[in-house]
């Protein structure tokens, strides 16, 4: 080999060395979209929330699928599972393509007190480096996952109000279209950098954003659709509340992940919100069953179960956000209160809100964000600085507002496409098989 070769030969090897040290600045990393920061990672925080996530996730399958399929007839039982695992399906599906960005990305102009932008559609500009800048610590694709879990389970608490009459393409309709008009500006308002949240409303765990927002669209499909067929005359009595009580108690647990997750992190805050989410459901309970024991001369397992779900929807607001005498009180008064909205306001007003959609999540998430601007408390999580029940009901209204109205839009394009609800004969056939060709034995 002649010197020359072996000059040619060296320079060859440096560039080959040249090109590999400047690899790692030609594969930098795209610039940021407005609503990232570069990930600095919390590795105790990300294993919370993987594990936060799947018990969300378990409280629409099975939880509220079992809580809410052991309260309908047996003819129904499938057709009511059927709404959550499809509000599973769409939804995962859309937060994919647009709801995440309409829910926690920016948008440059007064738009952004309402909704969110479209700069990550698909995911795109979402990578392994990235974060959002609410949770820095953790990497954005769990994040996305977390809230998603949060996105399923409110249109799923929705079906509550419209079970046993509903067509299911209405509600595979109803439920896309209620996602992208009503969750995601709701959410993007409260939790995105929106108005509500600007002006101070406190929402640790989806009060407004999931219990209110759920409550109010579900008293607005039952008004719409009306009563089903022989409601006041017929046996509507729950069919097999040992399935209730297995959803109930898989709703307990995975509400440690609701409540506990949306600390970000594992904290004092994540702390002091479980605990919370264990003591507020127990006091509920106790409310709830002492009023039904009075006046009923009978306490019923389905009134301590649904004290326990109260319990959990009222705390849910304040988890983080008031201490253990706070969130006691929360408990106690709400489950009273869910009880006149599930039992006395229903009849009262003559609406058929088949599973208490809006007497137990409505109304329950109601007082729960109202008492949080009562107990929240500064010392527990300094966020609570300045919290007033003034602010907790101007924000409970924009979100009550804004629920009702996109519902009654979402419910009429629904009507005058694939139509509301099943014939009179497939109701009383049973949705299982009328609808899905399926009925238990």
């Amino acid at each position: 080999m002649t010197p020359q070769t072996i000059s040619k030969a060296a320079a060859f090897c440096c560039g080959l060395f040249a090109v590999a040290l400047s690899a790692p600045a030609l594969a930098a990393a795209p610039p940021l979209l407005e609503h990232q920061v570069p990930l600095a990672l919390d590795g105790s925080g990300t294993a919370w929330i993987l594990t936060s996530t799947a018990l969300v996730l378990m409280m629409t399958l099975p939880g509220l699928a079992l809580f809410y399929g052991g309260m309908v007839r047996k003819k129904n039982l499938i057709a009511t599972i059927a709404h959550s695992t499809a509000a599973m399906a769409i939804v995962t599906v859309l937060w994919f393509v647009a709801g995440y960005a309409l829910s926690f990305g920016t948008i440059n102009g007064a738009a952004n007190n309402f909704v969110g932008g479209l700069q990550a559609l698909f995911l795109n500009g979402v990578g392994t480096h990235t974060a959002h800048a609410l949770t820095p610590g953790l990497p954005e694709f769990l994040w996305i996952g977390y809230q998603l879990t949060f996105a399923i389970i409110t249109p799923a608490l929705i079906a509550g109000a419209f079970a046993e009459r509903i067509k299911f393409s209405a509600s595979v309709l109803f439920f896309t279209l209620w996602h992208l008009i009503v969750y995601a500006p709701i959410c993007h308002q409260v939790w995105g950098g929106g108005w509500m949240g600007e002006l101070g409303v406190l929402d640790f765990a989806g009060g407004a954003v999931v219990h209110v927002n759920a409550g109010v669209a579900g008293l607005v499909c039952a008004v719409v659709l009306g009563p089903r067929h022989g409601w006041g005359r017929d046996n509507m009595a729950p069919h097999n509340l040992a399935f209730t009580a297995i959803g109930t108690g898989l709703l307990f647990v995975g509400w440690m992940g609701f409540n506990g997750g949306s600390a970000a992190g594992a904290n004092e805050i994540a702390a002091v919100a479980v605990f919370n989410t264990l003591l507020a459901p127990a006091a509920a309970a106790v409310g709830w069953i002492a009023v039904e024991w009075t006046l009923k001369k009978k306490p019923t397992l389905l009134g301590l179960l649904t004290g326990v779900v109260a319990g959990l929807v009222a705390i849910t607001p304040a988890a983080g956000f008031v201490d253990p005498k706070g969130a006691f009180l929360i408990g106690l008064i709400s489950g009273p209160i869910a009880y006149a909205g599930a039992v006395w306001l229903k009849h009262k007003l003559k609406y058929d809100d088949s599973l208490d959609a809006f007497g137990v999540h409505g109304v329950a998430g109601i007082a729960g964000a109202l008492l949080t601007g009562v107990f929240a408390n500064a010392a527990i999580n300094p966020a609570a600085e300045g919290a007033t029940v003034l602010k907790q009901a101007i924000g409970l209204g924009g979100a009550m507002v804004w629920s009702a109205a996109g519902t009654f839009m979402v419910l009429m394009i629904c009507k005058y496409t694939v139509g509301l609800r099943v014939q009179t004969e497939a109701e009383i056939e049973g949705l299982d098989y009328s609808e899905h060709g399926e009925a238990l034995p």
